[in-house]
């Protein structure tokens, strides 16, 4: 039980983590936040809504320049306010936000928020464990090794959620009457509007690449276009 017990501490100091991060989390996001009240979205908010048989959306602005969305572990929806900075300035569209809307609410209906809190602190307890372990086996480079296995795992599985949100959102999108023109739109936008990915290796992004969102959301229509006829 004794040779159990540095691994039981990792889980332990992995769950008291998890909480901790979760509650300075959502006071970050109170403290920063308002719902978002602009009447020149109420129309594209109102028909996302009625889209999910509902007759408001969990919206906020969250007070920061980046432009981002995010879905909370709560199921709150937040849009940055460099975002609506960027929709003032005529940069993107009613409907452009409307589809980051939707990817966000596809994180919450999926399950991804809160599962993505719980893989980080296990990610953060394998990086312990195998630290430990190639730092015996190859010394002098096994911690570094360790770090970018556990950071490759952790992109991996982003990936995978950003192209399941996709995927709800172009569902979303189209049931709500918006079509998946803005969604395409705005990824072909993004890479000049948040600087692009840089020289990050593809296999350690976190977000799939922009080409390959669009394929995946032209191929989901044409799927479900043929399903119906």
């Amino acid at each position: 039980m004794l040779r159990f017990l540095p691994f039981l501490l990792i889980i332990g100091y992995g769950f008291v983590v998890w909480h901790f991060s979760a509650r300075r989390l959502a006071r970050e996001l109170d403290e920063r936040s308002t719902p978002l009240n602009d009447p020149a979205l109420t129309p594209m908010l109102l028909q996302l809504a009625l889209a999910l048989g509902h007759n408001r959306l969990p919206v906020f602005v969250y007070e920061v320049a980046p432009i981002n969305g995010l879905a909370a572990p709560d199921g709150r929806v937040f849009l940055t306010r460099g975002f609506l900075n960027a929709f003032k300035a005529g940069e993107v569209s009613a409907d452009e936000l409307a589809s980051v809307i939707a990817h966000e609410l596809g994180h919450v209906s999926l399950g991804h928020s809160r599962r993505r809190m719980i893989d980080f602190n296990g990610q953060n307890a394998l990086r312990v464990i195998l630290s430990g372990i190639l730092g015996r086996i190859l010394p002098g480079i096994g911690v570094w090794l360790a770090q970018v296995l556990t950071s490759a795992l952790a992109a991996r599985l982003s990936r995978r959620d950003e192209f399941e949100a996709d995927e709800f959102a172009t569902a979303l999108m189209i049931k709500a009457g918006f079509g998946t023109a803005p969604q395409v739109r705005l990824f072909e936008k993004l890479p000049a509007l948040t600087g692009g990915t840089g020289s990050v290796p593809a296999w350690l992004m976190s977000h799939p690449e922009t080409g390959a969102r669009i394929a995946a959301i032209r191929k989901n229509e044409a799927r479900w276009s043929a399903a119906e006829d």
